[in-house]
């Protein structure tokens, strides 16, 4: 059985959306579209790549998968994203797409998430899942996620989507890794930890 792994980018207050650029996603109005780069340093894009690389198989929500298939069809040959995602397996969760889709070598994915997301688990070694945080929060309330990566930046935002949205399930979660950029923001690394626990303190 492999893994199903997510990776987001988020600001201190939990703001995942549209970092990558100001239309990225405007929904509910968001104003903050490409908050992320003026954070990007080569270390950190060598870190992101560094857990990217392992990925057997990539999974998407429809609304990231569209901003993917505008870019990375065409995406300078020499950045090393544009040859990772381009050769590796995609998968599209939505239920408003049908096929066949842009970007070759992507396809929807059929059935309900309970099933057909752990039948990719049992496929591929590791199935990452970037962005799509609302097909994140489907993912987090069926308990299908095996491991968080977490780049928080230094700054926040007040609105927009969160990576753990009003409704998510209370769990505990084990830091397995941590790493802080040059620009000052962190690479954390969780694993499921089972459920909170409650108590006292001095008690």
């Amino acid at each position: 059985m492999g893994q199903l792994i997510v990776t987001e980018f988020a600001t201190l207050d939990g703001v995942a959306q549209a970092p990558g650029a100001p239309d990225e996603d405007r929904d509910a109005g968001f104003a903050h579209g490409g908050w992320q780069a003026p954070y990007i340093d080569e270390a950190g894009v060598d870190d992101v790549f560094a857990a990217a690389r392992t990925m057997d198989a990539l999974l998407l929500g429809r609304r990231t998968y569209e901003i993917f298939a505008d870019y990375w069809p065409t995406a300078p040959a020499d950045m090393p994203f544009t040859t990772l995602l381009d050769e590796v397996p995609r998968y599209v969760a939505s239920r408003t797409l049908s096929a066949p889709l842009r970007w070759d070598g992507t396809n929807l994915l059929e059935g309900d998430l309970a099933e057909s997301v752990p039948a990719l688990t049992e496929r591929y070694g590791e199935v990452h899942v970037i962005g799509s945080l609302d097909l994140v929060q489907s993912l987090l309330r069926l308990g299908l996620v095996d491991r968080l990566d977490l780049w928080v930046h230094p700054l926040v935002l007040g609105t927009g989507k969160r990576v753990f949205a009003e409704g998510a399930p209370p769990a505990a979660l084990r830091l397995t890794r941590s790493v802080t950029s040059p620009n000052g923001a962190l690479h954390l690394r969780y694993e499921p930890a089972g459920t909170p626990t409650y108590g006292t303190i001095g008690e």
